[in-house]
């Protein structure tokens, strides 16, 4: 368990972590950091063996390091790869678990890739415009908006 500046807190894949609150996985999203979900942390914790029931301040160093290295590598323990948030990636087509900056800098990099070959998408997020179909006469108007000219 990391120490940290805080008391109350402990780290967690530097991220604090309040050492009152239970080790449930309803609270682990609120907490943790992006990229583990309420479902992963679930799992995560049920690899571990860890009891749901415990606080964050009561957990060993050996169990907050089993949940990292569970976290970090998912397929080692047998977490299924539909479960995963990084499948078939399209550099090296391998399935993993993106967590923190990590999803940050693979999401630019995916847009960067789509606009650069100018697909359909790439060019919608370029525009700003909505990407999944929406419509958008009526909705979405934000932005610059369009002066109306008066009659002379």
């Amino acid at each position: 368990m990391g120490e940290c500046p805080h008391s109350q807190s402990t780290l967690l894949n530097n991220r604090l972590i309040r050492k009152k609150y239970k080790v449930k996985p309803n609270l682990i999203p609120n907490f943790s950091p992006q990229g583990v979900g309420r479902r992963y942390a679930h799992v995560v914790l049920r690899k571990a063996d860890i009891d749901l029931t415990k606080r964050a301040g009561e957990l060993t160093e050996d169990e907050v390091e089993r949940v990292i290295t569970i976290m970090q590598n998912p397929r080692q323990y047998k977490i299924p790869d539909w479960f995963l948030n990084r499948q078939k990636d399209v550099k090296d087509g391998k399935y993993s678990q993106v967590l923190a900056n990590g999803l940050d800098n693979k999401l630019r990099e995916d847009l960067e890739r789509l606009k650069k070959i100018r697909a359909h998408r790439g060019l919608r997020h370029f525009w700003g415009l909505r990407v999944r179909g929406q419509h958008t006469k009526t909705t979405g108007r934000r932005g610059r908006t369009v002066g109306v000219s008066k009659k002379k």
